[in-house]
């Protein structure tokens, strides 16, 4: 079995298993095939799945830079082999040879030797080694410290970005799945009508052979099939596209079946706009983004600031020196040292970078004060956006009603002769309009109810 075949029957499997826990078969089941089907969609997506990897790298670089708090152990080890190179002169004879000889004198004999030959020998010794263990930890280096403080800013920014997309998903797979059921229930109208307009033709032609109608009302009833036709070609498409857009979103082959689940019950009244604005901008990870990234600007504004401070830390080395290789107490040796490292000067670097930081946070105080007033607007666009589409959707509602009535009353007139033809291919049409005018306007409003509750937040991401 193929990787598409097994996922498939994987998936199969979890839509048997959701159709068992729907219908019953475990008390108090809150879940719906909807919030199934985001969850597939958090789990799947490969955009997210590239977020997240992102920021799972900026934990690794988060690791690497608390790393520098600790002390570093390293092994090194030199053996080098030298031919030449400078020679150091010491006159050893010139300085004993008269003290020896005027010791000889004194005491009269020759017990100190008075030809003791000057020394030369090189700098570099032909044979040497050094192979030792150094530690190093440092001490005080606001570099360290605020690198540190910085990326556990910018991980903040990284893990915002993620959710926001996470949040974005959300609404793109409830807005795909509400498409996709308004594209089911239009191809289900469309079959309708079509079965509709056969039987108007079939009608129409049996009227015409008993001399009822008009032969121009049959073509104009065969006309009607044929541009119903063209149509139903274009709701099919629409359907196909939405199927597959779905799908995509949850990483599934484009041309998986989608389960239509019970419809969300709607609100029974328009949420509070003023209080949702102040919920926006609380809960929404945009701002939680820019919030990280101003914070990481001050650590970096603080870091260009104290760089003006030396840099102490502590080294330890122990090891073993000598010609050879030898592991006794007058080849190893032990050194500890402390190193201070301070730059005085650097040709107003340290100022022209705190210059520039501080440019940067300006210009982020006002990104961020311009995303306050774009979620607010946000949010205002979408609640009146809410508000227009339940007027539209009751409008449809009651249209639709009217004109299933109107059409009843007009084809009983058509059967008995008391009304044209013309006059049921209008109520007709003004009735499948009306159906369709209610499906759109229904899942529409739907639409615009995820859209609402991604701009406010509201969905709670687990």
């Amino acid at each position: 079995m193929d990787w598409k075949a097994k996922k498939r029957t994987e998936h199969l499997l979890m839509l048997l298993l959701f159709c068992f826990l729907s219908s019953g078969g475990v008390h108090g089941q809150e879940d719906t095939l909807l919030s199934w089907y985001v969850r597939t969609g958090l789990e799947n997506n490969l955009a997210l799945q590239q977020r997240d990897a992102d920021y799972r790298k900026s934990l690794m670089v988060l690791e690497e830079a608390r790393s520098y708090f600790f002390p570093a152990l390293s092994f090194n080890a030199r053996y080098s082999l030298a031919e030449g190179g400078r020679t150091i002169y010491f006159p050893v004879g010139d300085m004993i040879n008269p003290v020896y000889q005027t010791l000889n004198y004194l005491t009269s004999s020759n017990l100190f030797p008075t030809d003791i030959e000057n020394q030369t020998f090189r700098f570099l010794r032909p044979h040497e080694q050094e192979t030792k263990l150094q530690l190093v930890q440092p001490l005080f280096n606001p570099k360290v410290f605020y690198s540190y403080r910085i990326q556990k800013e910018l991980t903040g920014v990284m893990r915002a970005d993620r959710d926001a997309y996470r949040r974005q998903l959300v609404a793109d797979i409830k807005k795909a799945y509400y498409t996709y059921l308004k594209m089911v229930q239009i191809d289900s109208l469309v079959l309708t009508t079509r079965e509709v307009l056969k039987e108007s033709v079939r009608l129409n032609e049996k009227l015409y052979e008993n001399q009822k109608v008009t032969v121009d009302v049959v073509y104009r009833a065969r006309s009607e099939l044929s541009r119903f036709e063209q149509r139903a070609a274009e709701a099919r498409k629409n359907l196909h596209a939405a199927q597959a857009y779905f799908n995509f979103l949850l990483n599934r082959p484009l041309g998986d079946t989608i389960l239509v689940g019970p419809e969300p019950p709607l609100p029974p009244l328009l949420p509070d706009l003023a209080r949702d604005q102040q919920a926006a901008l609380r809960g929404r990870e945009e701002v939680q983004q820019m919030n990280y990234a101003l914070r990481s600007l001050d650590q970096q504004l603080k870091l260009h600031r104290n760089d003006r401070l030396p840099v102490l830390f502590a080294a330890v080395d122990y090891g073993i020196q000598g010609e050879k290789y030898l592991f006794d107490t007058d080849h190893d040796f032990m050194l500890a040292s402390f190193v201070l490292r301070w730059d005085l000067f650097q040709g107003m670097q340290k100022k022209a970078k705190i210059e520039e930081t501080r440019w940067e946070i300006d210009r982020l105080q006002a990104r961020q004060e311009e995303l306050t007033q774009q979620i607010l607007l946000q949010v205002e666009n979408a609640w009146h956006n809410l508000l227009a589409s339940r007027k539209a959707m009751e409008a449809a509602a009651e249209e639709e009603k009217a004109a299933r009535k109107a059409f009843r009353m007009t084809a009983r007139k058509y059967e008995e002769g008391m009304a044209r033809y013309v006059e049921f291919l209008d109520a007709r049409t003004n009735m499948t309009g009306a159906q369709l005018r209610n499906i759109i306007t229904r899942y529409d409003y739907l639409i615009a109810l995820a859209e609402y509750e991604r701009v406010t937040a509201s969905y709670l991401m687990k």
